[in-house]
């Protein structure tokens, strides 16, 4: 449960909004029935690849993605 405490160190606005976006990604992989830190870790090693690849943002979805896709990507 997130609540105001946490919110607590976010003292502008940008940071405030980048929280929100961090616990998005946490709830969205959760939703999915995937390992939010595996979920994560799987999304920020394959997000510099995005441009230079075919494969566009859209592939990092959770809903595109199985646990077992995230337990075989290695770094």
């Amino acid at each position: 449960v997130i609540g105001r405490k946490n919110w607590l160190h976010a003292d502008t606005p940008r940071g405030a909004h980048a929280s929100a976006t961090f616990y998005s990604l946490i709830e969205s992989a959760k939703s999915a029935s995937l390992e939010p830190y595996w979920y994560i870790r799987y999304v920020l090693q394959k997000l510099p690849k995005i441009e230079s690849s075919e494969s566009s943002w859209e592939d990092l979805l959770p809903e595109k993605l199985t646990p077992e896709m995230l337990l075989t990507s290695s770094f």
